[in-house]
């Protein structure tokens, strides 16, 4: 039976748990953790202040002194009879090393002397002179009045300074150049001038009629037919190219090997009786006179061959008088295309996107990149929405205008570089351990 005992109300410690076996249950949360050890050494080291400081961060010079004499007195004052002083007059003699705290007083920070500080104007503030004047001014009254000349000369233009060194080089003028003057040429190939903003056409719209929106769809439509079937055409092209050079390389292998067959059973006729002689030297084998069959078909290969470098010659010379006329095409082309712009051939304000996608580029652009093709925005029939909010933007305004600078010939188009060639960079290790002197 288990004992009971009187509850301890005054003892003033935190609730403990002394078995703590499982951690699982409610009794063993943060509240009823056993802190008791806490406790009892903070209250050893606020006593261990109160007698001087911590202990431990003391040195042992502090705490320890060295006895070499010895007290022979003192075995006289600690007699057996000694009269013990009160237990009060201990605890007022011992004095605590922490001051204590000052009973006085303190001012704080709004407490004055009773005095009011004097009035001063503020530097940080605009007086009421000034704001009037600057009030003035705003209304354009001046004190003083500047009269304006035109300039007589171009400040940009203005002649180099000689220098003062006559040994030092003269550093020439930057000279312009020639096109900055001209205005740029546009990439379309009939020359006109392109809007920097087209107007976009009716199957554009989010909301667009039936009748626009069914046209662009199927222009749309047979682009993505055409570039497919260009594409499909390629890759025949090119597996018929792979499937004739394959058997090309087949035919010249199988022609090698008949002839060295044909070789081989030509000499392999009488070269075991020439090969054993008597004395044991090799035969050497003598050069015979050739036939006039082996002679007259050398004469056909030789000739065989001129032929086919002739042809060769003409086909060369024949490209180049093809590539001069294209050439001398381009040219024309691109003086009308300057004409034009000059001219002003027509007006761009009346241009929407779908002509300008359907206007022809010139051949010869500029830079050594084509121009980039334009993002495909349109939006499928199952895609449409009827309301605003379930809307999802297509187009980027950014791609745009950048596109429309190189149509128009302002700016050259590029190719996006993510990491540059970096330069080479050769580690090598010097054998200073071996430069020593003894």
């Amino acid at each position: 039976m288990p004992a009971i005992g009187q509850r301890s109300g005054g003892s003033g410690d935190a609730p403990s748990q002394y078995n703590q076996r499982s951690r699982k249950g409610k009794k063993a949360w943060r509240k009823n953790v056993d802190v008791t050890e806490v406790q009892e050494g903070l209250e050893e080291l606020n006593n261990e202040l109160i007698r001087g400081g911590v202990i431990r961060e003391k040195a042992s010079e502090d705490l320890f002194t060295i006895d070499v004499k010895g007290d022979a007195a003192a075995a006289k004052k600690l007699s057996k009879h000694r009269s013990k002083t009160l237990k009060a007059d201990e605890v007022l003699a011992q004095r605590s090393a922490i001051p204590a705290v000052p009973m006085r007083k303190r001012p704080g920070d709004k407490t004055t002397n009773g005095l009011v500080p004097a009035k001063r104007a503020r530097k940080d503030w605009v007086s009421h002179s000034e704001l009037a004047r600057l009030k003035r001014v705003a209304d354009g009254e001046h004190t003083s009045t500047i009269e304006l000349r035109d300039a007589t000369f171009d400040l940009w233009d203005a002649p180099i300074e000689p220098p003062k060194d006559p040994n030092a080089p003269v550093v020439a003028k930057i000279k312009q150049p020639k096109t900055m003057s001209e205005a740029p040429i546009s990439l379309v190939a009939s020359g006109k001038k392109v809007s920097a903003v087209p107007t976009p056409g009716g199957g554009y719209s989010y909301n667009p009629v039936f009748a626009d929106y069914e046209d662009r769809l199927a222009l749309e439509g047979e682009k993505a037919v055409g570039a497919e079937r260009k594409r499909l055409a390629a890759e025949e092209a090119d597996r018929l190219k792979q499937e004739a050079s394959a058997r090309s390389a087949a035919e010249a292998d199988a022609a090698e090997e008949r002839a060295n067959m044909s070789e081989w059973e030509e000499d392999s006729e009488w070269e075991g009786f020439q090969s054993g002689t008597e004395d044991g030297k090799p035969a050497v084998k003598r050069p015979e006179r050739k036939t006039p069959a082996q002679r007259n078909k050398i004469k056909r290969r030789k000739e065989e061959e001129q032929l086919a470098k002739h042809k060769a010659a003409v086909r060369a010379q024949r490209t180049q008088s093809h590539r001069l006329k294209e050439i001398t095409a381009e040219l024309d082309a691109e003086e009308h295309s300057k004409a034009l712009v000059l001219a002003g051939a027509e007006d761009a304000e009346s241009e929407t996107e779908d002509e300008l996608a359907t206007e022809k580029l010139r051949r010869r652009q500029l830079g050594k990149f084509k121009l980039p093709e334009k993002d495909l925005e349109l939006v499928l029939p199952e895609e449409l929405e009827d309301s605003l909010r379930l809307l999802k933007p297509e187009g980027n305004l950014l791609k745009d205008r950048y596109r429309s600078m190189l149509v128009r010939g302002k700016v050259e188009s590029r190719r996006h570089i993510p990491f540059h060639k970096q330069a080479k960079k050769k580690v090598t290790e010097k054998w200073t351990h071996k430069d020593f002197v003894l």
